[in-house]
């Protein structure tokens, strides 16, 4: 809901002064890497990256947004502080983001979009350039480097929610492939197998949420049918049977009506038992009914696991 609002411009439901900081920040650095996905002008440089990183980070300063390390970096293992990686000096990290800013640039259209993405993301985490933010950096890169492709649509080729669901696997490939310390010459290819693999994962992933949200959308148009509730209401009751938290400011756009309409409708359908208010006034926002909860449960099929596409591949060729 945070990040809804963020977009929407509107004030955040639960996130903290920091968390939203970060929110908006993020939000601002996605936007315009998906501006630059078009531009004729575009190159991978530095102060592209150190930009996106500002973005991201200029919330707190104390993380120096924008502005390489100014010492060496250890990464330590969160469960026991043991270092598993030591990033390169602090005085290579200008040379080697110059070489990873000019492979991009001469890559650009020679190498197959998800590979040079996976190793832009691979090589900016292990130069590990900044004291902070290291991995947005790199997972924002990496949705540049395939926006600027033109692979898939903008907002549908970045892996950050599979990388999400999947950390602990993600930092362990990162640790296998890295072995320690900076060592350009090692094996990728565990790397580019995980990022390939969660690209496959995440589009069966949407697939599935199309089909669902279809027939959810039906229901919710016959069941807006059947009580001669106005269409626009589909909206507000769709967002929340997907367990969004619906305000009046966030429905009003959406639905192309006034704040006094905008009222009527989410009061109508609390009335008809659809959804549920908490707070009040500008802190108002609704919820899904049980009723309309049970509407999306029918929609919802069994989520089986998503197979790994190269064992797939490889029993196929065996057979």
């Amino acid at each position: 809901e945070d990040a809804l609002a963020a977009v929407d411009n509107e004030a955040p439901l639960e996130a903290g002064d920091v968390d939203w900081g970060a929110v908006n920040g993020y939000r601002a650095a996605m936007t315009y890497v998906l501006t630059l996905a078009k531009d004729p002008h575009f190159s991978y440089n530095q102060a592209l990256v150190r930009s996106l990183h500002y973005m991201m980070l200029q919330n707190d300063l104390s993380k120096r947004p924008g502005t390489y390390r100014p010492g060496d970096v250890y990464v330590r293992r969160s469960s026991d502080g043991e270092i598993v990686y030591e990033a390169p000096d602090a005085d290579r990290v200008p040379e080697l983001m110059h070489e990873l800013m000019h492979d991009l640039n001469q890559e650009e259209g020679r190498t197959p979009a998800m590979i040079r993405a996976a190793m832009a993301h691979l090589n900016l985490a292990l130069i590990h350039p900044f004291k902070d933010g290291n991995g947005r950096i790199a997972r924002g890169l990496q949705t540049l480097v395939l926006a600027r492709e033109g692979i898939l649509e903008a907002e549908f080729s970045s892996i950050e929610e599979y990388l999400g669901r999947n950390t602990a696997a993600y930092y362990a490939v990162l640790q296998e492939v890295a072995r320690g310390y900076w060592q350009p010459a090692n094996n990728a290819r565990p790397w580019v197998r995980f990022c390939l693999t969660a690209h496959y994962r995440q589009a069966r992933t949407i697939q599935r949420r199309l089909r669902e949200s279809e027939r959810l959308w039906g229901l919710l148009s016959d069941e807006i049918a059947q009580r001669g509730l106005p269409e626009r209401t589909i909206f507000a009751l769709f967002e929340a049977a997907n367990d969004l938290k619906i305000r009046r400011a966030t429905y009003r756009p959406i639905a192309e009506v006034s704040d006094n309409l905008a009222s009527r409708d989410l009061k109508t359908l609390v009335d008809g038992g659809l959804l549920i208010p908490h707070g009040e006034k500008r802190g108002r926002y609704y919820v899904a009914s049980t009723a309309l909860r049970a509407m999306k449960g029918r929609t919802v099929g069994v989520k089986e696991p998503i197979e790994d596409p190269f064992e797939k591949a490889q029993v196929e060729h065996e057979i």
